[in-house]
């Protein structure tokens, strides 16, 4: 990992988490969880700084992206689902 650290990769995982789970609606969070921990997975191996430079700037692109959706989401109120009414789990 030439520019970027481990620690800068695990940071930028928690922060991708840690938005995701700021979804409101029970289906986006659960997408936006399983793609990060997949797309992190799928790019474990990789060793190549010009593609490790290419995957960081896409997750903070991502990034980006999941907190303005989050912020959105959280403007309407949805009702829950089945499954949130039954679990009730805190987030």
């Amino acid at each position: 990992m030439a520019s970027c650290s481990r620690a800068q990769v695990i940071s930028l995982y928690r922060m991708l988490m840690k938005e995701s789970k700021k979804f409101p609606s029970y289906n986006y969070r659960t997408y936006a969880l399983r793609r990060v921990k997949d797309g992190f997975r799928e790019n474990l191996q990789v060793d190549n700084p010009k593609t490790l430079d290419m995957l960081i700037n896409h997750a903070r692109e991502t990034l980006a992206i999941i907190k303005r959706q989050a912020t959105i989401g959280q403007l309407y109120s949805a009702q829950k689902t089945i499954v949130e009414k039954e679990h009730d789990l805190p987030l």
